[in-house]
C-alpha cells in the first residue's frame, strides 16, 4: 500500500461549511459538524484539528476531501451520515453518528466493501479504537503527527470514537447506527408521518425536523412567524411544551399586531395568508400541550379578533397554494425556518379539510401513499391513505382531535366531500390521469415506462383503513 508519490493529507482543510451537517444528541449541548467528505469538527473546539480520514487501497492513497467519487447521504434523513469513497472493485464506507453514552461522543465506523484489504488512516483529535492500530511505517502520504492507521480486511468493519468527555467506553457496547436511525426517525414522525411516492421529499421533512431538534428555532426578532412554526414543530416532535410557553407570548402578539395594523406591519406580505393562522395555531398547540387552558382561551379569542384580517378558509388557503405547479411538491425548498418548510409541505397534503391541494402530481399516479396526523385546524388533524383500483384511487381517512372538519378534494374529485370522522370512498379518475392518458396498473405499484420517477408505494392495495 505504498506509493512513490507523496500525497498531502491537508487538502481540503479550508472548506465551505455550507454543506456541513450538524450531528449531536438532543438534551446535550455538544454538537459536531460533518463535512461533505466526512471530516468531523467539534463546536466546542472549532480551532482544534478536525477528524479526517484517508484510505490506502490496492492502487494508492485516496483522500476523500479531493476525490470526485465521494458520496454522502443522511440515512433516512436522520443525523446518521454515510460517506462512500470509490476504491478499486468497491467502496470504502464511513458512517458517523452521535450517542449520549459516557458523557456523549461521536462514533465513526469504517467498512471495507471491496475484495481487497485496505488501511484507513485517521487524523485529528484523540481517537478511541476497538482494535490496536497498525505499527507499520506509513509511506506515500503526509499524515499529521498522531494519526492512527487501522487495517480493515475484506468486508470487515472497524469502529472508532471521539469525545466522551475523557471517558473510554467500550465502542462495541455503544448504540449501533440502525438503532440511532430508528430513534431519530421516531422523533420526527411523532409530528406527522408521511409515506409518499417521493421519498426524497419525505427524507427532506425528516432531515428538517432533525436539524431543528439540534439547532433550535429561528430568532423571533427576525422572523416571529417562523419562530412560532419552529417551536410548534419542536413540540409536535416531543419537546416539553412548558419550556416554550413563555417564549411564544411576545412573537404571538407581534404576529397579531402585524395582521391588524393598516400600515407599518413588519410582515405585510403574509397578512391574510394561511401561514398566519398556522403560526397562531402553533402557539395554541404549545399552550394546549402545556395544559394552560387560560392561554388556549386567550389565543382562541385573539384569533377570533384577527381572523377576518387573516382569512383561513379552505378556499383562501388553497388559493395561496395552488398558485404554483401542483405537480412540483419536490420543488419546495427549506428556508431558515424549518417550520415554514414543513407546513408548506403539509398544506399541500391537507389544507384545513382540503386534501391534495393543487391536484394529484402526475408522478404519484397509480402509487399508494399514506399521510398521518397532518393538521387541519386548531387542535385537529387528519390521516388518510390512497389505494388504487385501476385508474381510480380509494381514500381511507380518520380525523383526530378536538373537532372534525368537512373533508374534500376538489382538485382530485370535485364531487366528493365528507363530514364523517372516518370512512372510505372511491374517488373519480384524477384530472392529471385523464390529461396524461396513462394506464395505471391495478393494485398500486409503479406504472411502467416511468423512468423519471423515484420512490415506492406507500403500502399494499389491501391495507385497511385504521390509523392508530
Amino acid at each position: 500500500m505504498s506509493s512513490d508519490r507523496s500525497t498531502s493529507a491537508t487538502a481540503g482543510a479550508d472548506h465551505d461549511p455550507s454543506g456541513d451537517v450538524t450531528i449531536g444528541v438532543t438534551g446535550r449541548r455538544e454538537r459536531w459538524s460533518v463535512s461533505p467528505w466526512g471530516s468531523v469538527t467539534s463546536w466546542s473546539a472549532p480551532d482544534a484539528p478536525a477528524l479526517d480520514w484517508f484510505v490506502a487501497a490496492d492502487d494508492r492513497w485516496h483522500v476523500p476531501s479531493r476525490e470526485p467519487t465521494v458520496r454522502r447521504r443522511r440515512v433516512e434523513g436522520t443525523p446518521v451520515l454515510e460517506t462512500r469513497l470509490r476504491i478499486p472493485d468497491g467502496d470504502a464506507v464511513q458512517r458517523i453518528w452521535a450517542v449520549p453514552d459516557a458523557g456523549g461522543g461521536v462514533v465513526v465506523e469504517f467498512e471495507n466493501e471491496s475484495p481487497m484489504p485496505v488501511a484507513v488512516a485517521v487524523s485529528g483529535p484523540e481517537l478511541l479504537t476497538d482494535r490496536p492500530p497498525s505499527d507499520v511505517e506509513v509511506r506515500g502520504i503526509e499524515l499529521d503527527p498522531g494519526a492512527v492507521v487501522l487495517p480493515v480486511g475484506h468486508r470487515a468493519t472497524v469502529r472508532t470514537g471521539i469525545g466522551f468527555a475523557g471517558a473510554r467506553p467500550t465502542l462495541a457496547n455503544l448504540p449501533p447506527a440502525d438503532a440511532v436511525v430508528r430513534g431519530w426517525a421516531g422523533r420526527a414522525r411523532g409530528a406527522s408521518h408521511l409515506v409518499l411516492p417521493d421519498e426524497a421529499l419525505v427524507e427532506a421533512v425528516v432531515s428538517a425536523r432533525c436539524d431543528l431538534l439540534l439547532d433550535g428555532p429561528v430568532e423571533p426578532a427576525h422572523d416571529p412567524i417562523g419562530f412560532l412554526l419552529d417551536v410548534g414543530e419542536l413540540v409536535r416532535c416531543g419537546d416539553p411544551a412548558d419550556d416554550w410557553l413563555v417564549e411564544v407570548v411576545s412573537p404571538t402578539e407581534r404576529v397579531a399586531r402585524s395582521v391588524t395594523r393598516r400600515r407599518g406591519a413588519p410582515i405585510p406580505s403574509e397578512r391574510g395568508g394561511p401561514v398566519v393562522r398556522d403560526a397562531i395555531a402553533a402557539a395554541r398547540l404549545v399552550a394546549a400541550r402545556a395544559g394552560d387552558e387560560r392561554a388556549v382561551g386567550d389565543i382562541d379569542a385573539l384569533w377570533a379578533r384577527i381572523g377576518a384580517a387573516a382569512p383561513a378558509t379552505p378556499a383562501a388557503s388553497a388559493g395561496a397554494l395552488a398558485s404554483g405547479d401542483p405537480t412540483s411538491l419536490a420543488s419546495l425548498r427549506r428556508s431558515a425556518s424549518v417550520g415554514r418548510f414543513v407546513r408548506a409541505v403539509e398544506r399541500r397534503l391537507a389544507s384545513d379539510g382540503r386534501l391534495l391541494v393543487g391536484g394529484m402530481p402526475s408522478a404519484w399516479l397509480g402509487r399508494d401513499l399514506e399521510v398521518h396526523h397532518v393538521p387541519t385546524g386548531f387542535g385537529s388533524s387528519v390521516s388518510y391513505a390512497l389505494r388504487w383500483h385501476g385508474e381510480r384511487p380509494a381514500v381511507l381517512w380518520e380525523q383526530h382531535g378536538e373537532r372534525t372538519v368537512t373533508l374534500s378534494a376538489p382538485d382530485v374529485d370535485p364531487g366528493w366531500t365528507s363530514e364523517e370522522s372516518s370512512g372510505e370512498a372511491l374517488w373519480a379518475v384524477p384530472p392529471t390521469a385523464a390529461r396524461a392518458r396513462r394506464s395505471i396498473p391495478l393494485g398500486g405499484g409503479v406504472a411502467p415506462d416511468r423512468s423519471d420517477e423515484t420512490g415506492r408505494p406507500g403500502g399494499s392495495s389491501d391495507s385497511g383503513g385504521s390509523f392508530t
